[in-house]
């Protein structure tokens, strides 16, 4: 049996179904990501498995013991959330403390365990400052250190990185994966941003309306989308309609009754006349490694990422032809459920 195991689990607000007959098995150690647009359950379902918030239907197993009722505190797991609930009066060495101090560790038992998780999440030369001395990056390793100096057997993230800029939000995002190896520790992570999810996770689970629409890996999800939602919320894609040929090999065609993705950056862009469609550039955006442009075709307007090599972008109005790899184009489901 896997280490956390959600059976059949679902939770209803009146007539409303927030999270329904959600099935998913976590192996110790892994690191999962719940991804999905504000509202979906993702938030709901890790509530549930943190205990702040009643099941309505099913199970949660932990290790093979069913804490489906069981109090937050008795469950023994790791919280961290989006706003880190630091004790604003207390030193970074006393906020990842307290949760020793709640279970009365012996204090050189406590004193070893906090200096050794400040090590691990870089925060050791800070011990003596306040959370309002400390940048954001900070305080969220902050809040790491607290949750997992307790030893808990699941670590539960709540869009731990959306408070924090940009550039940072990046850098710890490989920070929390490094911890998160170094530690072992089997983690669940919520979070709406799909870069997130796929640069650190080990498996990303897609949730929508409630419902769990696809689990794999970061790459499998990202190059073979189950449905036209996740192929647009998981990356950028062009829908493109088609059909198949006599051998079933799939290809665009206009009118045809399949839908295909394809990438953006899978699209090569070719001199005016060559390719398979042919083009005119309405729009370019600079996004420093990468240009996007956007071409107006008779299938529609394409979105074309193109590697910044140094050399000068195309203008608008060029005519271009597009080309692709056939290979790369992806057959979508209807969306099984509503968006």
């Amino acid at each position: 049996m896997a280490f956390v195991q959600l059976e059949g689990l679902g939770k209803r607000y009146g007539e409303i179904d927030a999270v329904v007959a959600t099935n998913l098995s976590v192996e110790k150690g892994e690191f999962v990501s719940l991804l999905g647009p504000s509202g979906c359950g993702k938030t709901t379902t890790l509530q549930m498995i943190a205990g702040f918030v009643e099941v309505s239907s099913g199970r949660i197993v932990l290790d093979g013991r069913d804490i489906t009722h069981a109090k937050p505190a008795s469950r023994g797991l790791g919280v961290v959330f989006q706003s880190y609930a630091l004790f604003p009066h207390m030193t970074v060495k006393d906020n990842v403390a307290f949760g020793l101090r709640m279970r009365k560790v012996a204090n050189g038992e406590l004193q070893q365990r906090v200096d050794r998780v400040l090590k691990l999440v870089r925060l050791n030369q800070h011990a003596e400052r306040y959370p309002r001395e400390l940048s954001g990056g900070q305080r969220q390793r902050v809040a790491l250190a607290r949750a997992l100096v307790i030893e808990p057997p699941v670590l539960l993230l709540d869009e731990p990185l959306s408070n924090l800029d940009a550039n940072l939000r990046e850098e710890m995002q490989f920070e929390i994966r490094r911890i998160q190896r170094e530690v072992g520790i089997t983690t669940l992570m919520v979070t709406h941003d799909q870069s997130e999810a796929l640069s650190i996770s080990d498996r990303v689970v897609v949730m929508q309306a409630g419902r769990i629409t696809q689990i794999d890996a970061p790459y499998t999800l990202y190059e073979h989308p189950r449905t036209e939602f996740i192929s647009g919320f998981v990356g950028k894609a062009n829908l493109l309609p088609g059909e198949r040929d006599g051998a079933g090999v799939v290809q665009v065609r206009s009118g045809g009754e399949l839908i295909l993705s394809l990438r953006p950056e899978k699209i090569d862009l070719r001199d005016k006349g060559q390719g398979r469609l042919q083009g005119n550039i309405v729009s370019r955006f600079f996004l420093g490694s990468q240009w996007l442009y956007g071409v107006s075709t008779t299938l529609g307007e394409l979105s074309v990422v193109r590697r910044n090599d140094g050399s000068a972008p195309l203008t608008e109005g060029t005519a271009v032809g597009l080309d692709w790899d056939a290979t790369l184009l992806r057959v979508l489901s209807v969306d099984e459920v509503p968006a």
